[in-house]
């Protein structure tokens, strides 16, 4: 099969392009020739304000699409991302000849502003079935009127000409949570399909995480990420553990200068560097109060057989399967004094740690993963009724 990604790449590497070059990589492996299109957002200041000023279609992004269209003859076509350089113009381009596509929702860009259903340190859907226009007035995007015009003005005018619902055959979302928050942004049901995200095995563990005396956190340190909630619940539990913070981001200067004894910031590591971290660490805590779409970095803690303690907001329940003790409720900072508490008990978390393996394995893991991808590229190649050669049944 011949697979075309659409991947518009951010500024800094982050989880959504770890996702691309995993499914690219594990494809390829399996047979599959795959291309990817894509653009990268400009750094440059006026270059940058240029294509937001295009982003709800941009003819000369479609323009490009279409010359890698007609030169590799994909059989199917994978949206990962469009924001914003790339623009729902080269989804236009796939709809125009015919080519299978399907979408894989990273993130809640088709409902919201910011794509995170989240402001004011609180989650938000104050938009989810109404339209993205609140989100101008309440600056979500960047802390800017302007730019959240550019994004509210691409939900709206691309929803109201059916840009997706009629150029995507399927949108693969990671959970029901998610499904359930698409369909109330008027997507239609009958295309959304539930498909978890899959992680590459990172391999069997030296030791038993019990083994080990170090509690970690990987990601963006800013306020969605709960890492307030957490540093307060660290200084009230006391822990005879560690707790490595691997990250960087706006708050970070201000959550180190203040961080309770046994607390230390390491700084951003790269996605090798946290994975071999994890395999050597005891407990993955994950304080975000945001919704997330699938908290990348949770799934590859399951993958590395960690405990983990999750904020129990949105879908991280599903995620993980199971409670135990570890979901305590975003922002409580008494229930995640108690969680971490419980992370010091050698056999709770030796036996939390097996669960979430034995979870990857079932769920998250290649092996299951990418049957079920190619199994969603051939509804959506039925669905148009193409040959994988590209003609047309009979």
């Amino acid at each position: 099969m011949r697979i075309l990604q659409i991947h518009n790449t951010y500024r800094q590497y982050g989880g959504e392009d770890s996702v691309v070059a995993m499914e690219r990589a594990a494809l390829t492996a399996a047979g599959h020739t795959v291309d990817t299109f894509g653009r990268t957002n400009e750094i440059d200041r006026l270059r940058s304000a240029a294509r937001l000023v295009l982003a709800p279609w941009n003819p000369f992004s479609a323009k490009e699409a279409a010359e890698k269209i007609a030169s590799f003859q994909p059989d199917v076509a994978h949206i990962h991302n469009t924001w914003f350089s790339v623009t729902p113009s080269v989804v236009g381009e796939l709809h125009r000849r015919g080519i299978p596509t399907v979408m894989t929702t990273h993130n809640y860009r088709l409902v919201c502003a910011n794509a995170l259903l989240y402001r004011d340190h609180r989650t938000c859907t104050d938009c989810v079935g109404t339209g993205p226009w609140a989100g101008v007035r309440h600056r979500c995007y960047r802390d800017s009127v302007v730019t959240s015009a550019a994004a509210a003005a691409t939900i709206s005018w691309n929803r109201r000409r059916r840009t997706w619902a009629d150029g995507v055959d399927r949108f693969l979302v990671s959970t029901e949570f998610a499904r359930d928050v698409f369909i109330r942004g008027g997507i239609p049901a009958d295309k959304i399909e539930i498909m978890p995200l899959f992680v590459v095995d990172p391999g069997p563990r030296l030791a038993p995480p019990s083994a080990s005396r170090t509690v970690m956190f990987a990601g963006r340190i800013d306020r969605a990420k709960g890492l307030d909630t957490l540093l307060a619940a660290w200084e009230k539990a006391s822990p005879d553990l560690e707790l490595l913070i691997l990250g960087d981001g706006p708050l970070r200067a201000e959550l180190q200068s203040a961080a309770p004894r046994g607390v230390r910031f390491a700084g951003w590591k790269d996605r090798s560097k946290v994975g071999e971290t994890m395999l050597a660490a005891r407990t993955l805590v994950f304080p975000s109060d945001a919704y997330e779409m699938f908290a990348l970095t949770m799934v590859e803690g399951m993958a590395a057989q960690m405990s983990i303690i999750a904020g129990d907001v949105g879908p991280r329940r599903e995620v993980l399967g199971s409670d135990d003790g570890a979901l305590p409720p975003a922002g409580d900072v008494d229930a995640w004094a108690r969680a971490l508490s419980m992370a010091q008990d050698d056999d709770w978390v030796d036996e939390v740690a097996a669960i979430a393996r034995s979870r990857y394995e079932e769920r998250y893991s290649p092996q299951i993963g990418v049957p079920r991808l190619i199994a969603q590229y051939q509804a959506a190649i039925a669905h148009t009724g193409r040959r994988v050669d590209g003609s047309q049944a009979v």
